[in-house]
């Protein structure tokens, strides 16, 4: 097993090409390739999981909607949201998708207190809370025993797009991001915690951070 993983630092992407380059790695890669994550932005868009309902998107307006193949409901991407597209050889860790959700929100809960936020997961509801406001939503899909998609996290952006879904198909959930919480956050130092906490928690020493 390889012992690093590579972290691809993306900028702003657009979701599609994105989404279809993600596709293409998890379909093709071997046994040799070393596991990637993909620390990116997305202009505004909102996605719709595979058992989305079209009852939890309110009004669209001008944000295009994808109907994508992760799990989950309909939820909001865009500029200050910090997207963690985690691609990992479920087998060669031994670790199943249930674990590799735990491990996700943990990682996040992680990054808060570095920033003295108080987060928790829920059982009940997959993501993020701090004061029952969601902070991180995540959805995943595994394809030849590997995962694709990952978890977004609010560090510092325009919240509003929000109100025109029910996030993550809950009506009436309030969403939060890291600067509201603590003003002094940046994404590029969130970026980095990220990106290490991860890699620990996934048993590697250290990501190798790698731009675009």
């Amino acid at each position: 097993m390889p012992n690093s993983i590579l972290c691809r630092d993306l900028g702003v992407v657009p979701y599609e090409s994105t989404w279809e380059e993600m596709k293409n790695f998890t379909q093709t890669r071997t046994k040799e390739d070393p596991d990637q994550i993909w620390l990116l932005e997305h202009p505004s868009v909102f996605t719709q999981g595979q058992a989305g309902k079209a009852e939890h998107l309110l009004d669209a307006g001008d944000i295009p909607v994808v109907q994508a193949d992760r799990g989950g409901q309909v939820t909001y991407h865009g500029p200050g949201q910090l997207i963690a597209y985690i691609m990992i050889d479920l087998k060669r860790l031994g670790i199943g998708v249930r674990d590799l959700v735990t491990l996700i929100e943990n990682s996040i809960v992680d990054v808060l207190k570095q920033h003295s936020i108080e987060a928790y997961p829920k059982a009940d509801a997959p993501g993020v809370y701090v004061n029952e406001m969601k902070v991180s939503s995540l959805g995943l899909r595994v394809r030849r025993g590997c995962s694709f998609h990952g978890v977004a996290l609010n560090v510092d952006m325009d919240l509003s797009p929000f109100l025109r879904i029910n996030p993550c198909g809950y009506q009436g959930l309030q969403m939060i991001d890291m600067k509201r919480l603590q003003s002094d956050t940046k994404m590029t130092q969130v970026k980095v915690q990220l990106a290490n906490v991860l890699a620990e928690r996934l048993g590697y020493s250290h990501p190798i951070i790698q731009q675009g």
